[in-house]
Formats: C-alpha cells, sequence, structure tokens
C-alpha cells in the first residue's frame, strides 16, 4: 500500500509535464577531458548536467521517487564506454518523500576506451532521458549529446575534470560486510576511528532494499562504522553497494557482501539534549579555565584592578560584570556560528578555524601587541580603560572571546567537537556556554559582595602587576608571530615585526594630544589592513608528511631514482583502514626506519584524504580505483614494483637491507 501511495504521488507531480514540454530545466553537454590518443588508449568523458535554480535531478538510485539518467550511446567503432561514475548525492524531502538527488550543476563521469585509428576526430553522441524537478512539480525531459574528440592532439581540460573528480565518492579499503535480519539491514563499513564523522547518510544503490525515510542510526565499533537500516519487505541479495556521507560532502565508496557484523559501540551523528547538556557543561568548564591561560587573564586581571579603582560599588560592578558577559557570550556564539557555517558549505575548519587565515593571524599579532603595550605603559587600550561604561564593558568581553580562539586547555575539545556535529541551535548554545565560562570570575567579582569586598585597595602595586601581566600577553605575541611565520615564512615574519615597530610609534603618538590621536587612529587601521594586504601567499606546505618522508611529487621521485636511490612511495588516506593499519605496523616503526636509513632510501607519501587532484590522475593512469597503493622503485629498474595493499615488516625491511652502504 505504501509503494501505490508513493507511485500515485509521483503521478500527480507528473501531471503538469505536458504542459512544459518545451521547458528544459536541466541541460546536458558532454565534453572530454582531452584529445583521443592516435595509438589507442583511454579518454576521460564528462556528462555535465545544467541545473536550473530550484530544480534536481535524481542519482542512480533515485531514492522512494524519482527516475535516474537513461542514456543510450553511439561510439566509434571498436570503442568501449565504462559504467558511469556519479557524484555524491543528497537527500531530499519532498511531499513525505525521501529522494536521492542533485540540487545543483554536476558532472557524471565516465571513460572511453577507443582503439587505434588514423582519423582526425572520433565521434562520440548520446540519447538521454531523465526527469527534472521541484519540490512541486517533475518534468520528464530528453535531449541528445553529441562531442568529436580530436585524435592525437587538442586542448587539455585537465583543471575542470579534477573539480569534478574530487565530487565523486572515494573507494574504501577492506571489506565491507552486511546482515539482513528482521525488519533491519545492518552494514560494516571499515574506517579508522581516528577519522572524524559528523552526520552521515548512507546512500544505498540497490532500490527497494530499505524504507528511505526511516532513521539512520550509526555506530563506532572500533575501526568500523556500523550503519543500521529500515528494512523494506523480505527482499534478499548477495551483494549490496552504494555510498556513505561521512560529513562535509566527503563521500566514500563501498561494496558489501553477506558476512558477521559487530554490534554495540558508541552512538554517531544522533546526539540528543543529553549529549548538549554534557558540551554545554564542558563548554562552560573550559571557559572557565581559559581564564588561566597567558592570552586572557591579562584582561580579566586589568579588569579586576580597574573594578577596584573604581572602588568596588555594587550598581557599578554588577553592571560590569553583565556588560562582560554579554559581550563573551556573543562573541563567542558569533565565532561559533560562523565556523558552523563555514562547515556547511563543505570547507573543513574547526576552533581557531581563523588562525588558519594569515591575514587574521596578522590581525591577532597587531591586537596581541597592542594589549602588551597598553600593559606597558606606552598607551591606553580603550576598551581596558578603568572608566566602568556599559558599552565598554561588552567591548571588553567581546575582545576576551576573540584572542581566547589561540588558546586550548581542559574540557574544550570534546565539548567543542561534540558542538561541530550537533544541530545548528544545540553547537551554537555550546558555543555561547564557553563565553558564559569565560566570564564566571567577572559575574562572581560583580555579584558577591564578599569577593568584591576582599579585592585590594587602589595603590601602586596595580602599576606593578600591570607591568608583569605583559609577560604572559607578550608570550601570546611571540605565539602569534610564530604562526604567521609558519603560514607565511620569513617574509611574512618580517613584515609583521615592522608593522609592530610602527604600531608602537603610532600608540605613543596617540598620547601626545588629541588630534594626534585621531591621526594615530588612522595609521593604525591603514596599517591593519595594508599589512593584511602586503602578506605574502602561503609557502608550499609539507605538514602532511611524516618526520621520515617527504611529501609526494613525480619530480621528486625522478630526482631520488637519478641519484640511484632506492624509492619507496605509499598513497594514504586519512579514512583509509588499511593504510592506517599497514603504517603502523609496517612503515612507521623502528626497524624498517633503520633498514630505510642504512639503504639511503627515499620515503616519500602521498596524501588522497582530499582527493587531491594529481594524486587521482596518478592513480588512474595505474588503473587504480583508490588507496591503499604501495610502489618500491629499485635502482635501474624500468617500473616500479607493486607491493601487496597488506604490508608486513619483512616486506619493507629485505628490500632495503639488499640495496645496505
Amino acid at each position: 500500500m505504501a509503494m501505490i501511495f508513493r507511485l500515485l504521488i509521483l503521478l500527480t507531480l507528473l501531471i503538469p509535464a505536458p504542459l512544459m514540454a518545451q521547458q528544459t530545466n536541466i541541460v546536458p553537454r558532454l565534453v572530454a577531458e582531452g584529445p583521443a590518443p592516435a595509438d589507442g588508449g583511454k579518454v576521460e568523458l564528462a556528462l555535465v548536467m545544467e541545473t536550473a535554480p530550484g530544480w534536481h535531478g535524481y542519482w542512480l538510485n533515485p531514492g522512494d521517487a524519482g527516475l535516474p539518467l537513461q542514456a543510450s550511446w553511439d561510439l566509434p567503432e571498436g570503442a568501449e564506454l565504462f559504467e558511469l561514475r556519479y557524484p555524491t548525492p543528497v537527500a531530499f524531502e519532498g511531499a513525505g518523500l525521501i529522494n536521492y538527488v542533485y540540487k545543483d550543476t554536476h558532472a557524471i563521469l565516465a571513460t572511453l576506451t577507443v582503439p587505434p585509428t588514423d582519423r582526425g576526430v572520433l565521434r562520440v553522441s548520446g540519447d538521454l532521458r531523465w526527469l527534472a524537478c521541484t519540490d512541486k512539480i517533475c518534468v520528464p525531459e530528453k535531449g541528445n549529446v553529441a562531442l568529436a574528440i580530436p585524435v592525437g592532439d587538442g586542448a587539455s581540460r585537465q583543471t575542470e575534470f579534477d573539480e569534478y573528480r574530487k565530487r565523486l565518492p572515494r573507494p574504501l579499503a577492506g571489506d565491507t560486510s552486511f546482515e539482513m535480519a528482521g525488519d533491519t539491514v545492518r552494514i560494516a563499513v571499515p574506517l579508522p576511528a581516528s577519522t572524524p564523522v559528523g552526520k552521515p547518510t548512507l546512500f544505498l544503490a540497490e532500490n527497494g532494499i530499505i524504507d528511505y525515510a526511516a532513521r539512520q542510526e550509526f555506530r563506532r565499533v572500533g575501526d568500523q562504522l556500523v550503519a543500521t537500516l529500515q528494512r523494506r519487505g523480505d527482499q534478499q541479495t548477495d551483494a549490496l553497494s552504494g555510498v556513505i556521507d561521512i560529513g562535509e560532502g566527503q563521500g566514500l565508496a563501498f561494496e558489501a557482501s553477506p558476512g558477521d557484523v559487530p554490534t554495540g559501540g558508541k552512538l554517531v551523528g544522533g546526539l540528543g539534549m543529553e549529549a548538549v547538556l554534557l558540551a554545554m557543561l564542558g563548554a562552560l568548564a573550559g571557559g572557565l579555565f581559559l581564564n588561566l591561560m597567558p592570552c586572557v587573564f591579562p584582561i580579566l586581571a586589568m579588569k579586576a584592578m580597574h573594578l577596584a579603582k573604581a572602588g568596588g560599588r555594587e550598581v557599578e560592578a554588577k553592571r560590569d560584570a553583565l556588560g562582560y558577559t554579554l559581550g563573551a557570550v556573543l562573541g563567542t556564539a558569533a565565532l561559533g556560528g560562523l565556523l558552523l557555517a563555514i562547515r556547511a558549505g563543505g570547507t573543513a575548519a574547526g576552533w581557531a578555524f581563523q588562525l588558519q587565515d594569515p591575514r587574521t593571524v596578522f590581525l591577532l599579532t597587531l591586537l596581541a601587541g597592542a594589549i602588551t603595550m597598553n600593559l606597558l605603559g606606552l598607551f591606553r587600550l580603550p576598551v581596558l580603560a578603568g572608566e566602568v561604561k556599559a558599552s565598554g564593558s561588552v567591548s571588553t568581553g567581546a575582545l576576551a572571546a576573540l584572542v581566547a580562539t589561540p588558546c586550548a586547555g581542559p574540557f574544550l575539545g570534546a565539548a567543542l567537537g561534540t558542538a561541530l556535529i550537533l544541530p545548528v541551535a544545540g553547537g551554537i548554545a555550546v558555543f555561547a556556554a564557553l563565553g558564559l565560562g569565560l566570564a564566571i570570575p567577572f559575574l562572581l567579582i560583580g555579584f558577591v559582595p564578599f569577593l568584591r569586598e576582599r579585592l585590594p585597595a587602589p595603590g601602586p602595586w596595580m602599576v606593578k602587576l600591570q607591568r608583569w601581566l605583559a609577560i604572559p600577553m607578550g608570550a601570546t605575541l611571540v605565539g602569534a608571530l610564530w604562526l604567521l611565520w609558519r603560514l607565511t615564512g620569513d617574509q611574512g615574519l618580517l613584515l609583521a615585526l615592522a608593522a609592530l615597530a610602527l604600531l608602537a610609534l603610532l600608540l605613543w603618538l596617540s598620547k601626545r594630544s588629541v588630534a594626534l590621536g585621531w591621526t594615530a587612529l588612522a595609521g593604525v587601521v591603514a596599517l591593519a589592513v595594508g599589512g593584511a594586504i602586503l602578506l605574502p601567499d602561503r609557502p608550499s606546505a609539507e605538514n602532511r608528511a611524516p618526520d621520515f618522508a617527504e611529501v609526494w611529487s613525480p619530480a621528486k621521485v625522478e630526482a631520488a631514482r637519478a641519484e640511484g636511490r632506492p624509492v619507496f612511495v605509499y598513497f594514504t588516506a586519512d579514512w583509509c583502514l588499511s593504510c592506517k593499519a599497514n603504517e603502523k605496523v609496517a612503515i612507521d616503526r623502528d626497524g624498517t626506519l633503520e633498514a630505510f636509513e642504512a639503504a639511503n632510501v627515499a620515503v616519500l607519501v602521498a596524501d588522497w584524504t582530499d582527493g587531491d587532484a594529481e594524486i587521482t590522475r596518478f592513480l588512474d593512469a595505474r588503473e587504480r580505483a583508490g588507496v591503499p597503493l604501495y610502489l618500491w622503485y629499485a635502482p635501474g629498474a624500468a617500473e616500479p614494483e607493486e607491493l601487496p595493499q597488506i604490508l608486513t615488516p619483512d616486506m619493507l625491511v629485505s628490500r632495503a637491507q639488499s640495496f645496505a652502504r
């Protein structure tokens, strides 16, 4: 009955189709990555489906309703077109149905093999049928695509195709098993425990097996991610395949066979109110501990001194404490909301995400420098001035939230990690709790008379303490300079040091007169903006290589071979379970590394975690669908030896010892 109901809904959606037969809502076009090789070989094709705003097309399994793309190809004689490769879809709810769709323009890839030919061009065409839908109507559409592929020479669209390949799910190495029992289907996907998982979604390629609208449950069981799905009917199968989206648009493809699926484990992606409250408590405690960090403690101490200087009057103390709290809570909540928005856009980011941007680090360096100079008495930073005003208190709280982002402390990692996989409201609540924890000491001073009365009387000791407080804030400044150097190199560090010297001059001038103060303020703004613009580009990152290896590139392989050195290259990814197991058991161990050093082996690592385009092309050229891949280049050998996907230490040590010096 449920299936009949769904079909009736689909028919209802299709009723407007005849009225819209001339309207094209998804426009297909066929493109080739480059020319076809004259001596025969392969060329990559992309069927680009340009989708109008508000419309969507369907994955190979459309879900509750819809139709997948249907294609009939006309190929040159002797040519063969391999299976279409679809990007990771999204789940879409419409009319009470769950469908697997593409809401934007997307590309479906396929590999064309061609025989040797002396023809100038090869012509490929196809008749296509597809369904284009909005949340209200569906329109069956059709069209043809044609392409003339030059043979031998022609323009390359490699950059465009690299972007298309990034959106394809990456194949999982390792065995995936499933079992069907009663009304559930359980699938165990191999995934290292260290791989972060947001809110996963599993897309099953086989239609009619599961209830698409039912809740999917995921649990971590060691190095496996176990999905429990609601079964539809009693259909049996010997194989299942599909894609699991583990968050941030990262899809992993799997093929499963019947087998044992573990039970138990920790629930993933389905956090309830209890988890939200625990995360908020953790963030509260973490914010409290942040006050002891060198970047925050000076601000708190300065505000306490200013409160003591104001005489500890109850009304002013409470107003100042509430203003400071409001600024801290709004500051951390705003940073958290921005972080969640960035992650929702498909970019991986974490707490202190802004510190990955050298321009933000440059501005933070100037701010830390200004606070340090304020504590040394060079000038008075307005938000740390002695007057107790509501606006100044809010600004100080927001300032504390900003300078707290480089710091870490107890409870903070787990709490903020949970915030990133909660619904938006819950995540922002956790970040706001962090700001509240940051403000707790000042709230206590403002609202607890016993503590406020214990504030020491104003005196010369305040000036001495203020100078001492410059030490931890100066340490924060040094840390910001170090981070800027890591992000931009020597040129960026020299620019920041010059900017700090000019900043000190401008701030000193601001004390001379009101007119000079306004001039100095304009100079500081110009300095901040100009310095951020002039920062050099980030240097090439080598941070993906462990200490014993270098980042892989074909040029580095050739350079090492030209020196007569053996070369070991391992292709890996953070989400590859067998990769991580091999690294722990066979590669990153003392015996192996000592043998490599004795034989002068060049060790190169190719990290495919983010679908690096150059690595993808290399794997394609070797007809490998994924990682791990281990290559041993012996001196003088024409081709590398491809090692098994399951390594043992002896495999590597014995090869290295045969070339020991």
